[in-house]
């Protein structure tokens, strides 16, 4: 099944995501600090969650044998960039596109020429 894409700009979906995780936290009486610990082993669990199907694509677990497809893995990669920018929005409000941004360059320059980075997410 094919979604649509998001009618709103991703940032401001993301924004949206950030900002109703972070009521139900505050709900709870979480301080933003413990907000952010545990949106950043929430991404840990994502990125185990590729994990898993990446062992599951390669059937490399004697167990269950070939569980998942490389389209499962490639919606978990999915799900881990999600939630990575959510809980980054969480952390920076909406300085988190112009810092994302900026570490995107600064990563970027090690790789790649001048010419082919990209100036802007």
């Amino acid at each position: 099944m094919k979604a649509d894409p998001p009618s709103l700009p991703v940032w401001d979906v993301i924004g949206q995501l950030a900002n109703h995780f972070t009521s139900l936290d505050s709900d709870r009486g979480m301080t933003p600090e413990q907000q952010w610990t545990l949106q950043v082993l929430k991404l840990s669990e994502e990125v185990g969650e590729s994990a898993q199907a990446v062992v599951g694509a390669w059937g490399t677990n004697p167990r269950k044998g070939q569980s998942h497809t490389w389209r499962d893995v490639q919606e978990e990669v999915a799900d881990t960039a999600i939630t990575s920018l959510v809980t980054l929005h969480r952390m920076l409000g909406d300085e988190a596109p112009a810092f994302l941004a900026d570490v995107l360059a600064q990563k970027s320059a090690k790789f790649l020429h001048q010419s082919s980075r990209i100036e802007e997410v």
